[in-house]
């Protein structure tokens, strides 16, 4: 091994090691880095290093609540010029979305992914982008923040071309060499068109990157394929502490015939937040079916996602590569409207009896939020979620009750019908993921469970627990030592406060208390009793600020001490 490579190794372990004294990393070994998606679902970004190269499996965005999404804005915690290659499991925003960044900040590196999800990144990568502006645009045009600094946009579209430009497309089973002395190939994940799981080898170690997983009927998608007897194996865990119902594609079209029945016969409009990628396009083909066969009447039906209508163009590309498609032309049935201008958006909040579909699909951004804003006061009216929703999201307070919810600055009563369909899911359930796994004994040396809430990830580590592995749910910083035959080894410990960031956070709280104060006030029926009240809130916001203020001078005291104390020793 070359000297330069083996002193940049070093380099990369020196602070951890020197920290935490787990012990040494042989020559032949890899480091793994969790940098997000660990007990949690979002950020998916994992670092591998060998022989002083460095790559990255993944780079997503983190989604969710607003201190979670502060996370995207954080430094790098690895020097992006540094890093040799990025091998992108598929093309959904919590995976690739921070690519972008990425490449603005010093990586021309190649990105390695299919043939398919390099089609979809070119609109995906470009809207979250105009995403990233547009919001960040509106938020300082917004009346209640106009004495706050302004907010810088995460990246633009030309760091999102930026990124583009450096995608190397590869076929699934096909080596390639990421970065010298490491091969990998994909695998079909079965989880959103061209989304792979990544087998990688270096230094003698194997190591199995699940990527997100497909459920047992799955439309579109085949089962998924991954090889037996690896070292290490990194799995998701989204759905590991339930099971769905064994749903096949004809019953799940009949759940959703009855929701879309229910929906109009109450007048108002059935409002479905999606996913642009996968869930639109199989909501489509099912809306489809029904119409074509007569279950449905030939009704327009709103897709008001401009991502989502350029990828079902890239679905219609690769349509022979999908399952249960025959012949195409499902996705341009004249029921179907694609919305493009946000004055044909706003349009439809004029509308009653209509189907419309609004990314996105747990309802932190986009189109969705005005037509919630102008459908969840409304009682005729129906929000079908089909998706995952994530703790902290919008999406995640509707479904677990929420009466007053707060958008974009407006408090809103919750007076529509909120359901769910749960058969619509891209993620295996937990039983999915147990025959995966099964499917990949023996495995040699540790089972990774990451990518899923600490409650799915401890529900499947028990589940496991009878298997002949070391089980291990790594969190957010942690580093891993990989050895060929052997149960990998903790480098250094992760990072508490992101991974308290990654649970329901103080603003998801704060919304909560805002909407329904004024209400909790009138229920106290005398005046100077609410004012007392309210004082007494203020008194209390004033004392933990100034406990918090007297702490922190505390704490610089002493140091100041120690500073002039140093000082005083070099003069002499």
């Amino acid at each position: 091994m070359e000297a330069g490579k083996v002193e940049t190794l070093s380099w990369l372990r020196s602070d951890s090691l020197a920290h935490d004294g787990f012990g040494e990393i042989g020559m032949t070994d890899i480091e793994l880095t969790f940098h997000g998606a660990a007990q949690t679902v979002t950020g998916s970004c994992m670092e591998v290093a060998h022989g002083g190269r460095s790559i990255l499996v993944d780079c997503g965005l983190f989604q969710g609540s607003r201190s979670l999404e502060h996370l995207n804005h954080q430094p790098f915690r690895f020097s992006p010029d540094k890093i040799d290659a990025v091998i992108l499991t598929h093309a959904h925003i919590d995976h690739s979305g921070l690519l972008p960044r990425l490449a603005a900040d010093g990586f021309s590196g190649p990105i390695w992914c299919t043939e398919a999800t390099r089609d979809l990144l070119v609109y995906m990568l470009a809207d979250a982008a105009r995403i990233q502006e547009s919001d960040a645009a509106h938020r300082n045009h917004r009346a209640d923040r106009a004495d706050e600094p302004e907010i810088a946009p995460l990246y633009t579209e030309a760091d999102a071309e930026r990124a583009i430009a450096l995608i190397e497309p590869v076929s699934p089973g096909q080596w390639f060499e990421p970065a010298p002395g490491m091969r990998a190939r994909l695998w079909n994940a079965g989880h959103i068109l061209g989304a792979a799981s990544i087998e990688l080898n270096a230094g003698g170690v194997s190591v199995l990157f699940s990527g997100d997983l497909g459920p047992a009927n799955k439309t579109f998608q085949s089962a998924p394929t991954a090889p037996v007897g690896i070292d290490h194996v990194i799995c998701e865990s989204t759905y590991g502490d339930r099971d769905r119902p064994d749903i096949e594609i004809a019953a799940r079209q009949s759940m959703l015939e009855q929701e879309i029945k229910d929906a109009l016969s109450r007048g108002g409009n059935l409002i479905i937040p999606v996913f642009a990628v996968e869930r639109t396009q199989e909501l489509l083909f099912d809306i489809a079916t029904l119409i074509n066969t007569g279950r449905l009447p030939n009704r327009p039906v709103f897709i008001d996602s401009p991502l989502a209508s350029r990828a079902t163009s890239v679905f219609a590309k690769h349509q022979r590569e999908l399952a249960d498609l025959g012949d195409g032309g499902i996705f341009d049935n004249n029921a179907f409207h694609y919305i493009e201008t946000p004055a044909q958006s706003m349009n439809l909040n004029t509308m009653s009896g209509a189907v419309i579909l609004a990314a996105s699909g747990m309802c932190e951004g986009g189109r969705i939020r005005h037509h919630l804003i102008h459908n969840l006061a409304r009682a005729d009216s129906t929000v079908l979620f089909v998706g995952f929703q994530a703790q902290g999201t919008l999406g995640r307070t509707l479904l677990d009750g929420a009466r007053r919810v707060r958008i974009s600055g407006r408090d809103i009563a919750v007076r529509a019908r909120v359901h769910r369909i749960e058969s619509y899911s891209a993620h295996a359930d937990r039983s999915d993921l147990l025959d995966w796994i099964s499917a990949r004994q023996p495995i040699r040396g540790s089972l990774f469970l990451s990518h899923g809430e600490p409650g799915a990830i401890a529900a499947l580590r028990d589940a496991c627990a009878t298997k002949d592995n070391s089980v291990l749910m790594p969190a957010i910083g942690e580093r891993y030592c990989l050895a060929a035959n052997a149960p990998a080894r903790r480098l250094s410990t992760g990072i508490p406060e992101i991974q308290q960031v990654a649970a329901r956070d103080w603003q998801n709280d704060y919304a909560d208390f805002a909407v329904n104060l004024k209400r909790q006030l009138q229920r106290i029926h005398d005046d100077a009793a609410r004012r007392d009240a309210i004082r007494r809130m203020r008194h209390l916001l004033d004392d933990v600020a100034d406990h918090r203020a007297r702490k922190q001078a505390a704490t610089r005291l002493p140091q100041q001490q120690q500073r002039n104390r140093r000082r005083s020793d070099t003069r002499r």
